[in-house]
């Protein structure tokens, strides 16, 4: 069966279970300690596709990996997926339920970009500008690029906004060849 077929019906049900207890913003937490446990140690792939390591270490493990109190649905959660042996697909079950929950909230991401650090009022601004446009939840995030030299870059859902003087000179430069 196909790994990412096998992945969303756990997000699914994970989801499912969430909604019914009210616990959906809690374990979307967990998952995205998860998520980010995974890409930010490359061992713990290794470590939990190890069929050596006994089941309750990996679990023990994954609890960690939930962050500081992960839920009990999270734990109950990654207890049948240890059981059922589909912890290799761990990772693609938290990508997929952030995914399903960000859907059901409508919630998008949205991203700025600039040469410098943004003051918070410029962010607030920006924030507010893409919640109106796509009239719904962003989570937003911010990073500094010197290499755009000045001006920004936003990106939300497809949408991308490239006002950067690399950009733009970059574009005299073409016009000038």
């Amino acid at each position: 069966m196909d790994l990412g077929v096998i992945s969303v019906r756990y997000a699914r049900a994970l989801l499912k279970g969430a909604l019914e207890n009210g616990m959906e913003d809690a374990v979307y937490n967990d998952m995205q300690c998860i998520a980010n446990c995974y890409l930010e140690v490359p061992e713990l792939r290794a470590t939990i596709d190890n069929p050596m390591l006994p089941k309750d270490k990996k679990r023990q493990l994954l609890f960690t990996a939930a962050g500081t109190n992960p839920t009990d649905l999270t734990e109950r959660f990654l207890t049948l997926v240890i059981k059922e042996r589909r912890a290799n697909a761990l990772q693609f079950m938290a990508t997929s339920y952030i995914t399903l929950y960000r859907q059901h909230k409508h919630i998008i991401q949205g991203r700025l970009v600039t040469a410098s650090p943004a003051t918070p009022a410029v962010e607030k601004k920006m924030q507010a500008m893409v919640e109106r446009r796509s009239q719904g939840t962003v989570e937003f995030t911010t990073e500094v690029d010197p290499d755009i030299i000045g001006g920004f870059i936003l990106e939300y859902d497809t949408y991308r906004m490239d006002a950067s003087v690399k950009t733009r000179l970059r574009m005299i430069l073409s016009e000038l060849t």
